[in-house]
């Protein structure tokens, strides 16, 4: 069984900084990609930021510049350091995870439970 274990949301003033992480525990095989969603009530859940394996990263535009998604050496951790905040960057924070374990060949997936970030003064 594999799960994620997140830490680091929580209340941070305009302007400031916060850095959110995802460990991916269990019998993993290999990870694909991983990376960080959030949403807010009503709307949908959006890609924040991912990186693959390959180190290759994406970012949502409205984050670009300001956060930064890295991992560690074997894949399994991510850190995501977001600074600049603002109070569009209210939300609940959920990581994600795109690998290979358990029978068969296919790619699944995994969602952590979610960490919330608030921006407010």
């Amino acid at each position: 069984q594999v799960h994620l274990v997140e830490s680091g949301g929580g209340l941070v003033q305009p302007g400031g900084s916060l850095t959110l992480s995802c460990t991916a525990e269990g019998n993993i095989f290999s990870v694909f990609k991983m990376g960080y969603y959030r949403q807010v009530l009503g709307k949908e859940r959006e890609l924040v930021a991912e990186i693959n394996s390959g180190g290759v990263t994406k970012y949502l535009d409205s984050v670009a510049g300001r956060f930064t998604i890295s991992s560690s050496n074997d894949k399994k951790t991510i850190d995501l350091h977001m600074t600049a905040l603002s109070s569009e960057d209210t939300a609940l924070y959920y990581c994600h995870l795109d690998g290979r374990w358990g029978a068969g060949i296919l790619i699944r997936s995994e969602w952590g439970k979610g960490t919330q970030v608030t921006v407010s003064s």
